[in-house]
C-alpha cells in the first residue's frame, strides 16, 4: 500500500469518527465516556496523520 493511499483512508476515517462524535453529542442520552473514546480515537488518528505526512516531507 503506498504512502497516499495509507493517508487517504486514515483521512476518511478521521472524517467517520468526526461525524460520529457529531451526532453521538447530538444523542442526550449518549455516554459522555463513549464520546471521550471516539475523540481519543480521532486525536490518534490525527496524530498519525500528522507524523507521516513529516515522514513524508522529510524523503
Amino acid at each position: 500500500m503506498s504512502l497516499q493511499t495509507h493517508l487517504s483512508q486514515l483521512a476518511r476515517k478521521h472524517e467517520a469518527l468526526e461525524r460520529e462524535i457529531h451526532e453521538a453529542i447530538l444523542r442526550p442520552a449518549e455516554d459522555d465516556l463513549h464520546i471521550a473514546e471516539l475523540k481519543r480515537r480521532k486525536l490518534l488518528l490525527k496524530d498519525e496523520i500528522s507524523r507521516l505526512q513529516a515522514a513524508d516531507t522529510v524523503h
